[in-house]
């Protein structure tokens, strides 16, 4: 009995293990990122993002039905990580400037990261060729982003510490000052990206002038 038990328990250790489709897809969407930054839009096929992935093709298109899908959802992915490990909402129990310092870096670590940069890059390059690039990367990068602060910054106005009468315009306006500059000095000039310490200083700064014109009368620092 014991003998049969040890030999079922071998076949079940040396089965493989069942992985969901979830982990699989994640795994496609590792392996897209890493292809479309080395090699662009155009010349990264379904295929290779499978081999590189270690999933059949029939599995990947189970999963993806497209090239366009497989780039959607790798930016999409991409976003969703950041959202979910960055919770701009934690940052309430810092004084209000460093909330929104800590709020801010979040959205800078995630414009100015190289690989979110490159996939910028990729979209510009090609967006003559694949003009619903610089859609599907807007409507899942940049406009996910701006939201997310404004979703912040209404907290912040409900609890009384600032005065804005457009929060979503105000965010928008926020990541510019953050990273527009920094951003376009990369893709157009060459240059290189910030590091943290420079991009520590630009949100400091960004995030005291903002203040000057916002903080409630409340809520202003003797």
């Amino acid at each position: 009995m014991t003998e049969g038990r040890t030999a079922a328990d071998r076949r079940c250790r040396g089965r493989p293990q069942l992985r969901s489709d979830e982990e699989t897809r994640q795994i496609i969407y590792e392996a897209a990122r890493h292809e479309f930054s080395a090699n662009g839009y155009a010349a990264t096929s379904t295929e290779i993002v499978a081999r590189r992935a270690g999933v059949s093709t029939k599995t990947l298109y189970r999963l993806i039905p497209n090239k366009a899908a497989l780039f959607e959802g790798m930016v999409s992915d991409r976003l969703d990580h950041f959202l979910s490990d960055v919770n701009l909402h934690a940052a309430d129990h810092f004084d209000l400037e460093e909330a929104l310092n800590a709020a801010l870096m979040a959205c800078a670590n995630l414009a100015l990261d190289k690989e979110v940069v490159g996939l910028q890059r990729i979209v510009l390059q090609e967006t003559g060729q694949f003009p619903d690039l610089a859609a599907t990367f807007y409507r899942n990068g940049i406009a996910r982003t701006v939201v997310a602060l404004a979703d912040w910054l209404r907290v912040q106005v409900k609890r009384g510490l600032i005065v804005l009468d457009d929060a979503d315009e105000a965010a928008g306006i926020l990541i510019g000052m953050v990273a527009s500059a920094p951003q376009r000095a990369a893709l157009f000039g060459g240059l290189p990206l910030p590091s943290r310490p420079e991009i520590e200083r630009r949100v400091r700064t960004c995030a005291a002038l903002f203040l000057r014109g916002c903080r409630a009368e409340g809520a202003r620092k003797p």
